[in-house]
This record gives C-alpha cells, sequence and structure tokens, in this order.
C-alpha cells in the first residue's frame, strides 16, 4: 500500500500547484481605486467585428454612441464580414461607420480586426483602438478608464467581461460567476502582482503605437490568447480597467452552449500545448514574471475538470486511508479542494448575483458533468468563424 500511497501523492502535486495558483490570485483580487481621470484628449477608434449579428448590432453601436466620451474624440466602425444578412445596413442606420469584408478564404475575427487595425493606423486618427464584440453593450465609462492607464504609460488595457443576460437560466447565472472567476478574479490577482492580466476578445483597447511595434497577425479561433502571447514576448504586459466593463449575451440553451465552449476549449487546448511549457522555462530562466504567469495560466485546465480530478483523487485516498494509514494524499488532496472552494466562493462574491447565484451553484455538479462531457468531446480547433447562436430578443 506505500506504492499506493505514493501514487496518489505523485499525482496530487500538479492539482495542489494549479489549486494554490487559484487560490493566489484570489487572495490578491481585492479592488484597488481606480486612477483619477484625466481631461479627455486621447482619440479612439471603437472597433465591432461581425459576422451575421443584425438581431443585436444596433444595441451595441447605439451603446458605444452613448459613452462617456467627448463625441469628437471616437468613432465607431463596425467591420461587417463575410455577412449575409443585414448587420452593415442596420449598423450604419444605428450610426456606426461600416467596413465591408469579403474573403471566402481568409474567414475569422482575426482577419476582420486586421482590416480595422491596418485602417486606423493607416488614417492616423486615433491614438487608441478598441474592441468590443457584436453582442456586447459597454459600461459608459469604458473610454475614460481606459484613457487613465493609457496616460499612465500602459499600452494595453482589458476591461472587466460579465454577462448581459445573468437571470436568463440557471446555466446564465451560472456562466455569470465563471467569468467573474477568469475575467474578475483572476485579473485583479495578476494585475496586483505586476503580471499581464492577458486578452479576453472583448473590451480590449491597444495603443496604436503597440500595434504598429506587434502587428496582429493572430488568425486562430483564439486570436485574443494568441496576441495577448505576442505582448507578452515583446515585452509588454495587458492592464486591467476593473472600474469599466463591457458585457456580452450568454446563451442559456445546453446545446448552444455546449458549441460554444467547445470552440472556446479547442482553442485554448491548442494554444496550451504549443506555448504553455515554453513561456514557463522562459519565465524562469529570464526571470519575467509576466511569462513566466502566462505560462502558469495556460497549464491550468479549466477548473470543472481541475475539480473533477480532485474529487476522484481525493475519494481514492479516502479509501486507501480507509485499509492502511495513509500520511500525506488526503491531506493534499483535501487542501487542493478547499482551495478551488475559496477561489469559487470569491468568484460567486464578485460577480454580484447574491442569492440567485448562490442557488445556482447548487446546480455546480449538473454543470460539472456537462462541462467534463464538452471537454472529453474537444478535437480540433475550427479554422472558420463561427457564430454563436443568440436567443432573439423581445
Amino acid at each position: 500500500m506505500i506504492v499506493v500511497e505514493a501514487a496518489l501523492v505523485v499525482l496530487a502535486l500538479p492539482v495542489v500547484a494549479a489549486s494554490a495558483y487559484l487560490l493566489v490570485l484570489a487572495l490578491c483580487s481585492g479592488r484597488p481605486a481606480a486612477p483619477p481621470a484625466a481631461e479627455p484628449h486621447l482619440r479612439f477608434d471603437l472597433v465591432v467585428p461581425a459576422h451575421d449579428e443584425e438581431n443585436g448590432i444596433a444595441d451595441t453601436v447605439r451603446s458605444l454612441l452613448a459613452l462617456d466620451y467627448p463625441p469628437e474624440l471616437r468613432r465607431v466602425r463596425v467591420v461587417a464580414d463575410n455577412c449575409s444578412d443585414a448587420t452593415a445596413d442596420r449598423a450604419r442606420a444605428a450610426g456606426a461607420e461600416v467596413l465591408i469584408r469579403q474573403d471566402e478564404e481568409r474567414r475569422g475575427k482575426g482577419y476582420a480586426l486586421a482590416l480595422a487595425f491596418a485602417r486606423s493606423l493607416e488614417e492616423r486618427f486615433a491614438d487608441a483602438v478598441v474592441v468590443v464584440d457584436a453582442d456586447t453593450v459597454a459600461t459608459p465609462n469604458l473610454l475614460r478608464a481606459f484613457a487613465a492607464r493609457m496616460e499612465r504609460g500602459a499600452r494595453a488595457v482589458q476591461a472587466g467581461y460579465g454577462v448581459r443576460n445573468p437571470d436568463a437560466s440557471w446555466r446564465t447565472r451560472l456562466i455569470t460567476v465563471a467569468l467573474s472567476l477568469v475575467n474578475v478574479v483572476r485579473s485583479l490577482g495578476r494585475d496586483r502582482l505586476g503580471c499581464s492580466v492577458g486578452l479576453k476578445g472583448n473590451g480590449m483597447c491597444f495603443a496604436t503605437a503597440l500595434l504598429a511595434e506587434v502587428p496582429h497577425d493572430a488568425f486562430s479561433i483564439v486570436e485574443d490568447l494568441e496576441y495577448g502571447i505576442r505582448l507578452g514576448l515583446a515585452g509588454h504586459r495587458v492592464y486591467f480597467a476593473g472600474e469599466a466593463a463591457v458585457e456580452g449575451e450568454m446563451v442559456s440553451t445546453g446545446e448552444a452552449a455546449r458549441s460554444q465552449r467547445r470552440r472556446w476549449e479547442q482553442g485554448r487546448r491548442s494554444i496550451a500545448r504549443q506555448w504553455g511549457g515554453k513561456l514557463v522555462r522562459r519565465g524562469l530562466r529570464t526571470g519575467d514574471r509576466v511569462l513566466l504567469d502566462l505560462g502558469l495560466d495556460l497549464l491550468v485546465p479549466p477548473l470543472a475538470q481541475l475539480a473533477g480530478v480532485t474529487v476522484i483523487g481525493l475519494a481514492a485516498s479516502a479509501a486507501a486511508a480507509a485499509t492502511h494509514r495513509a500520511a500525506a494524499a488526503p491531506w493534499l488532496w483535501g487542501a487542493a479542494l478547499l482551495a478551488q472552494l475559496a477561489y469559487v466562493v470569491r468568484g460567486w462574491w464578485v460577480s454580484g448575483t447574491g442569492l440567485r447565484g448562490l442557488l445556482a451553484l447548487c446546480f455546480g455538479p449538473v454543470y460539472l458533468a456537462w462541462k467534463l462531457a464538452t471537454l472529453a468531446r474537444v478535437r480540433r480547433a475550427p479554422e472558420s468563424w463561427v457564430r454563436t447562436e443568440r436567443e432573439r430578443r423581445g
């Protein structure tokens, strides 16, 4: 039985390490005071990449036009990418400039962004470019929050990213908590530790000088993750503007959510295989905390997978302890589970979902089983832009 105990201890070590990483970020996730905003003078291009988004694009454009920032210092541009509907017409009618892109060979959000960034650099109107998804509304202070950090030297900034429809179902309430963990708790912790918070694909801001220095030639399904790594390798960190947020619409049905999640995990798993170990090794060799953290963040598995392995490991170590005196294994697996629970509680707290969110966590085992089934079916990331089906608004 000593062999069993040793095996359970060895298997627990990476799980404990991943759980400790999440716990450290949770403990460092207090909200700092927002930097004071200066008198606006920076100019922004707000870019909305859109593929067949006729039902919601007008709401997004109106939200961006209503931001608390001088109108003469900002432009709203929608890139209608390979659209077969009225996205372009509705965006134009709502008040946006529209760039039409048709290219059947090169399809995807990365290509739409490349077109918009190239146009901004060519025209030299903007000091910075902001990316907002087509199913999104923004808090009015979005540009002021970006400007405050760019005035202090930041060249890449990520806003908070939340859920626009948290009460659509128990699933969207759980997603609200999950996004609070990834996009708020982890971002606050990483920012406080002087690391890059990474890019979330929505609510991103880049100085045009940075786009000229590090061209956005990321075209995978997780182009934001890919470009965030390239920024880190070029010596730039992404700062967090947690007092501002973009809120995207999340699907509430199981099949649509499964399709969306599978695409995300496919892309992330591919990037993790390619870059996770390399970044950790390079960070350790050079003493670069940004690269080290980018690698660790990639190597930490999805929480559902981590929790599933932890529960199995704890059960196995408990069974082993019942037949002989196991010393370390149950404590290690138990500590990992407690660290994960503390991390989840912090996510629930910052999500602002209150009692409803806490009750939604009761569906956690159901969500865990669904997520593990989805992860088990992850194979290869799709190469084209696959639009997520939205619920129709009344």
